[in-house]
């Protein structure tokens, strides 16, 4: 089998990065929304009214969305936007926005459908990145070839990483690059598809979810921010399941984007957590659940909604 020839780099779209965001993986919102399924809409609404004025807590992206807010010059053009995408009637709407200004969030923008999906809004606001706890809203963005991410609770870990960098961590098939690998390996096995990874080493695979439009722009803000030192306030790893002899293509494929990874870790059969860990990341993005599971404990991590069973290992360690 020959590699795919329609595989090219990704477009680089001119900045800003647009994130969007939903209000419960910003901030805290476990105990209203705990009312909500248990009680209805009233009793939630008279909640959320009654704390209008009281700062919601850190959510899961509520730490990644602060770090890349900050990369914003004082004055002039913007390089990150984040629009909110709530679930919550405009009558809601003023916690969201009271605690976005108590924590110096500069979010300017965001909209508030009264129960009606966000997911038709993500191409309405060009967004690049959409991070929610709704499944079914992550699954249409991402079945329409965005890059979206269901996340759960943030660790309870204290942050020891610079205060003025920003790190992600990504899987790489199915979440940067295409399915194209996980589906050989599915239906022709380990062997062939080992065969197929060394002999398409230099060909590009397709850009997944997060290679289409997320990944260049970040990898222009990488740029952007460049120190002296060679190093970015922007840092990217790769961490992947992949190994030897099936690394290579994971270079080849980032090297002709122009989207180079600061960190690549192989890991076959070992965990990913404590790698993630190692690394400081300050969110994760795999397609398994069984690896967000693993990683949720350390970072702040999002399901990608993949092709196949979500606990069900793919691109195994070759022996």
């Amino acid at each position: 089998m020959t590699g795919n020839s329609s595989s090219t780099a990704p477009t680089v779209v001119k900045l800003p990065l647009t994130i969007g965001v939903s209000t419960r993986a910003l901030f805290d919102l476990e105990e209203e929304h705990a009312l909500f399924e248990r009680d209805g809409v009233e009793p939630y609404a008279e909640l959320q009214r009654a704390r209008e004025k009281t700062p919601l807590k850190p959510g899961a992206a509520f730490e990644v969305v602060r770090r890349l807010l900050a990369l914003n010059p004082a004055d002039g053009e913007r390089l990150v936007e984040v629009i909110v995408l709530s679930k919550n009637s405009p009558d809601l709407s003023l916690r969201a926005f009271n605690s976005c200004k108590d924590h110096g969030l500069s979010i300017r923008h965001g909209s508030f459908t009264s129960g009606r999906s966000v997911a038709p809004f993500v191409a309405a606001w060009g967004i690049d990145l959409f991070l929610s706890n709704d499944n079914d809203d992550v699954r249409a963005v991402v079945t329409a070839g965005a890059a979206g991410a269901r996340l759960g609770a943030a660790p309870n870990i204290a942050d020891q990483t610079a205060s003025d960098e920003v790190r992600f961590a990504f899987d790489g098939d199915a979440v940067v690059f295409s399915a194209e690998s996980d589906r050989i390996y599915k239906e022709q096995g380990l062997e062939k598809f080992l065969e197929h990874e060394v002999r398409n080493a230099e060909i590009p695979m397709a850009p997944g979810p997060f290679g289409k439009s997320f990944l260049p722009k970040l990898a222009e803000l990488r740029k952007r921010f460049m120190r002296p030192d060679g190093t970015s306030r922007i840092r990217t790893a790769i961490v992947t399941a992949r190994n030897a002899p099936a690394h290579e293509r994971v270079i080849q494929t980032l090297r002709s984007w122009g989207t180079p990874a600061d960190e690549a870790h192989f890991v076959g059969g070992h965990e990913k957590a404590p790698i993630l860990a190692a690394t400081g990341a300050h969110i994760f993005f795999d397609d398994q659940k069984c690896h967000v599971d693993g990683a949720s404990s350390v970072v702040p991590a999002g399901l990608v909604p993949g092709p196949h069973h979500p606990d069900v290992p793919v691109i195994p360690a070759s022996n």
